[in-house]
């Protein structure tokens, strides 16, 4: 596949190109040339990108997709095909299926099922077996056999000995810790927010304290053993300014933050859709803005998806009872536009540093280098509808909505997907 691209603004801040405008060759699968006024040649595809920007690839470090045993909610053709969609070049996928990603098998299940795909599929296995808490999962195993990282999904490892001797066992080869901070003793059954909201709706709270005190101990576990640990999904302004100063103080904690925690607040819980129910829940707007001032200034790493579909039978219900979670990889783009971050933010937070802290190779946009890349237009508006949503689920707030910000291009693997 040959590509010209033409009149494009690239985003990536280890490119000499970055901010630039440019027009970008692509021939066999390689950048083989950036300047400006670039001659087409013949059989070469040529795309127009006035108006738009070249990030390298969306990479999403906290994707669910049900595959193996939840292929109801979404299997990785589907997965990938909303991932493209939403300008994704690699995705990795939690380990919350049946079975659960606990052994080699199923990490080389995952790696098999996504081979010659143009998204990158990369396994993070589990903690604990059956992510119960209770006993190490085959780690070192699953780390040769491909595993990126080791999560218990959205469930929080409550014991403070077996995260001990998680991060002392991982340490011995150098495998990271992507962990959910909940105090479930203080969550216990909360459905959203602790606040006025929650008094006013009548419902129990989920405290901010639950989310900070959880990662107060991972903060002091990581510095007891001077190991990394990944703090995923935080929301508040409390877990903000605890993990700044652990980074001041030289902690080795790195965190990242859901698209929509950037934008969405607990006041949409008011007509109780369920399609607004996640884990964390939505919180105030003064940890909104808590979470993009920590993204600005480093203390957030990166972004991701928090991508959770479900069947109709687990949202389309009252909203006590719906499961927690939304569909997004389609829609992360164009909630980082609402909230305000710029192209080069998008590309440091969603494209560079999810791959630094998996310990990835990074693209950048430059002479020689393998194409992995995105284009999409800031401005341009769409519909994300039925008929545009890729996702075997449909569990999203900003379905039947007009949105901005919308993927044109996807390049990875010597293969391209376009969207009109």
């Amino acid at each position: 596949m040959n590509l010209l691209i033409t009149g494009i603004v690239i985003a990536d801040p280890n490119s000499q190109f970055n901010q630039k405008k440019c027009d970008v060759r692509v021939e066999q699968g390689k950048i083989t040339a950036i300047g400006n006024n670039l001659t087409a040649s013949k059989n070469e595809q040529v795309f127009d990108g006035q108006g738009a920007v070249l990030s390298p690839g969306f990479f999403d470090l906290n994707c669910s997709i049900g595959d193996p045993g939840f292929e109801t909610k979404e299997d990785i053709n589907t997965a990938t095909e909303a991932a493209k969609a939403g300008g994704f070049t690699g995705i990795a996928v939690l380990p919350n299926t049946k079975p659960v990603v606990q052994s080699k098998a199923e990490v080389e299940y995952i790696i098999n099922r996504a081979k010659n795909n143009l998204v990158d599929v990369l396994p993070i296995g589990a903690v604990s077996q059956g992510l119960e808490g209770k006993e190490l999962a085959e780690l070192y195993d699953m780390k040769q056999a491909g595993a990126v990282a080791f999560s218990d999904g959205g469930k929080a490892i409550v014991d403070d000995g077996f995260m001990s001797r998680a991060i002392q066992y991982t340490q011995g080869f150098n495998g990271l810790l992507m962990v959910y901070p909940e105090n479930k003793s203080i969550a216990g059954k909360s459905q959203i927010n602790e606040s006025k909201t929650s008094v006013l709706l009548g419902m129990k709270g989920l405290p901010s304290l639950a989310e900070e005190m959880h990662i107060s101990r991972d903060i002091f576990l990581a510095t007891y053993h001077n190991a990394p640990v990944h703090i995923s999904n935080i929301s508040t302004a409390g877990s903000v300014a605890l993990i700044k100063k652990a980074k001041k103080d030289g902690v080795k904690i790195t965190c990242d933050v859901a698209a929509h925690h950037l934008v969405f607040t607990e006041e949409l819980l008011n007509d109780f859709d369920s399609n607004y129910k996640v884990k964390p829940p939505l919180r105030g707007k003064s940890d909104v803005k808590a979470l993009l001032t920590g993204l600005k200034d480093g203390t957030i790493d990166a972004i991701g998806s928090q991508h959770r579909p479900h069947e109709i039978e687990f949202k389309d219900v009252e909203f006590e009872i719906a499961s927690y979670g939304i569909i997004a990889l389609q829609t992360v783009l164009p909630l980082l536009i609402k909230a305000g971050l710029d192209a080069t933010q998008i590309a440091e937070k969603l494209s560079i540093n999810p791959r630094k802290l998996l310990r990835l190779a990074v693209p950048v946009i430059e002479e020689g280098a393998e194409a992995n890349f995105t284009v999409y237009n800031p401005t341009l508006q769409w519909e994300y509808n039925v008929a545009s949503n890729y996702s075997k689920s449909a569990n999203s707030p900003l379905l039947n909505k007009k949105l901005t910000g919308k993927v044109q291009l996807v390049f990875n693997n010597k293969q391209l997907q376009s969207y009109g």
